[in-house]
């Protein structure tokens, strides 16, 4: 299952869980105004680029928002990863290589251009006034003037298709390699993929973390990415095309499988691994000077985190969201739309509420419903506008 895809029925699940990734990340979009760190509100052409991260921030913070906020950024962006790389190989195997590429290229690319040139600039908008800025064309000056245009969350979709890239000249040179791997996975039990996965996750993410800031930004003009991060969203995405290369409903993540029928085990290790992982990032950030094994020990615990999240969440949704929902399957269908158009929503809602005494929370909340209700009925008017026209070009 792409993620920019539909999803068979066959893989509701998988779809589902697509779907829930993508209100978690409107919901962290929505919360981190309140963030009780976030840092006040600055000037586009200030020296930190932290307003790319918190666009609009608001004096009424939302008290332990952080654990979520943490937690989330733990796991959700890699699992969309290898969700993503679930149905490479299939599309490989059914398109070839070229005309996978192609594809990708309209899927993703083209969706990509559009949020950077316009969905982006609509979101920061509310970042320039919070800022002192005043006009539009105050506003292009001072956007052109960047240097790098940050494209918001529509970073994954360039990363993704460079990944999708990667996969298909890996099909070219080495067509059977992932059938290979993915069927000695397919017959492990859940827990040794896991220790399996953890280990070479560990290695890709330790690696970048200690060579450069885990907070530092690569980017070129639109195109930006969490520089530790590569190497780690790399491997789920390999993961997510081995997984999907072996058969994805008979292997670690078929429906009501071993995965699935472990789902308590998944569900109470989750929240014992994020409290390692807090314990350990407060006993970095508390110390001046903290020592290597404490700095690696923390990569390492951060790595376990998200990938304890990810198994569970895979397997809460491949044990209970195996039967068709209508509002579900609704929500599936437009959830790429909304990852793409949520931003903007998101920013002028804080923005426009930062005139009210109301607490963080109250604001967090009513930002994300809105934020969810607007991008989905946009993306819905756009489907009924779609349809209409095609119709009305069959009967011309």
């Amino acid at each position: 299952m792409s993620v920019t895809g539909n999803t068979a029925p066959r893989f509701t699940a998988l779809g589902y869980l697509r779907a829930f990734i993508t209100l978690l990340v409107v919901a962290h979009h929505a919360v981190l105004a309140y963030h009780p760190y976030a840092p006040p509100p600055t000037a586009m052409d200030a020296p930190s680029w932290l307003w790319t991260a918190f666009p609009v921030v608001d004096a009424h913070r939302f008290a332990g928002v952080d654990l979520f906020v943490g937690f989330n950024d733990a796991f959700f962006m890699a699992l969309m990863f290898l969700l993503s790389g679930l149905f490479a190989w299939p599309s490989l195997r059914r398109k070839a290589a070229v005309p996978y590429v192609r594809g990708r290229l309209l899927r993703l690319g083209a969706p990509f251009l559009w949020a950077a040139a316009l969905v982006a600039p609509l979101a920061y908008y509310p970042t320039y006034l919070q800022g002192g800025g005043e006009g539009v064309a105050g506003f292009v000056h001072a956007w052109l003037s960047l240097g790098a245009w940050p494209a918001g969350p529509a970073w994954f979709l360039w990363v993704l298709l460079v990944f999708d890239a990667i996969a298909a000249l890996v099909y070219r040179l080495a067509p059977n390699a992932p059938d290979v791997i993915g069927q000695w996975l397919s017959l492990r039990a859940p827990l040794a993929c896991f220790g399996v996965f953890a280990l070479v996750a560990s290695i890709a993410y330790v690696a970048l973390a200690l060579a450069v800031d885990p907070f530092q930004w690569a980017h070129a003009g639109p195109f930006f990415v969490q520089t530790s991060r590569v190497l780690l969203y790399a491997c789920y995405f390999a993961v997510g095309v081995v997984l999907g290369a072996s058969g994805v409903a008979n292997g670690l993540l078929a429906e009501g499988g071993r995965l699935a029928r472990r789902w308590i085990g998944w569900t109470v290790a989750t929240p014992v691994a994020y409290l390692v992982l807090v314990v350990a990032f407060v006993m970095v950030v508390s110390n001046p000077h903290p020592s290597n094994m404490l700095v690696v020990f923390t990569d390492v615990a951060f790595v376990i985190s998200g990938l304890v999240s990810s198994f569970a969440a895979l397997a809460i949704f491949l044990r209970f969201a195996t039967r068709p929902v209508r509002m579900f399957d609704s929500l599936s269908r437009d959830a790429f739309g909304i990852y793409l158009l949520h931003y903007p929503f998101v920013t002028w809602l804080q923005f426009a509420l930062l005139g009210l005494a109301w607490p963080g929370a109250v604001k967090g909340m009513l930002v994300f419903v809105g934020a969810v209700t607007l991008s989905w009925g946009t993306v819905a008017v756009y489907r009924r506008v779609r349809t209409a026209h095609v119709r009305i070009a069959a009967y011309s």
